[in-house]
């Protein structure tokens, strides 16, 4: 259909795409910056999710950031240019309260969702699950029984790594110990199993890309009509015509009016 401006017409394209949603929740916590995964966590896991969002052309994606708390950062969008802008500028500044609050990153994620949507719901849990929050798994089970997936991305190892300040100092805690962050892979084990979701130890980005990919390609697709997609369709020189005839018409009409004097 078409909406008429005094400058410009505008053609909205419906764009059906079969596709399903996918939410992303990014532990942006300290312990993301450990490297024990190179360049770190946090660079490796923004690699991956890049190129997971190139392998999922049809399907809208969300993006969830956590830390102590969990925020929305983008809502589901087919426009995966923007959703790469937001997950490249991600980082630990970005939530002041520090922890990794996995519980309430899923259920940010099912808000994110919408009641609306008919279409299959994914997350990918991308973090490396070190918590102390004991109502992830209790989460995890309640998403699943809404028809949820959670698949879970776990970086780090389990011998662990320091983290470096800003100063390229190693972080220590109150009692001045050197702070050694472990990946907790039991507890991703649990969540992605619960919701018969997979688990990935992300050691090869472009395998673990494959290998979700092909675990979202088995779920059912479903049309979604997308109108943000739009034409203009510019009709400046049909209202410039007239305009310059009535001005030669009015440089005339002066004319006449001064021989008339």
């Amino acid at each position: 259909h078409e909406i008429l401006s005094d400058q410009y017409e505008v053609v909205m394209q419906e764009d059906a795409r079969q596709g399903i949603d996918v939410v992303v929740a990014l532990d942006v916590s300290n312990s993301m910056l450990a490297t024990d995964v190179a360049p770190s966590r946090l660079q490796r896991a923004k690699a991956l999710i890049t190129k997971l969002i190139d392998a999922l052309p049809n399907d809208r994606v969300g993006l969830v950031v956590f830390a102590g708390n969990a925020y929305i950062q983008m809502p589901l969008t087919t426009d995966h240019s923007a959703a790469k802008l937001f997950v490249s500028s991600a980082n630990p500044g970005a939530i002041t309260a520090q922890g990794t609050s996995i519980a309430d990153a899923l259920q940010k994620g099912s808000l994110a969702f919408g009641e609306e949507s008919e279409r299959f719901k994914a997350v990918i849990l991308v973090t490396d699950g070190e918590t102390h929050d004991e109502n992830a798994v209790q989460e995890a089970q309640e998403q699943a029984a809404k028809g949820v997936m959670i698949n879970t991305i776990g970086l780090g190892s389990a011998e662990g790594s320091v983290i470096l300040e800003e100063s390229g100092a190693e972080k220590r805690d109150a009692a001045g110990n050197v702070v050694v962050s472990r990946l907790n892979e039991p507890l991703l084990q649990q969540i992605a199993t619960v919701t018969n979701g997979a688990y990935i130890n992300l050691q090869n980005t472009d395998a673990a890309v494959e290998q979700l990919a092909a675990q979202l390609s088995q779920v059912e697709k479903k049309a979604l009509k997308d109108t943000s997609v739009f034409t203009y369709k510019t009709f400046y020189a049909w209202l410039a015509l007239p305009m310059l005839l009535l001005l030669i018409l009015e440089l005339f009409l002066s004319d006449r009016k001064k021989v008339k004097a």
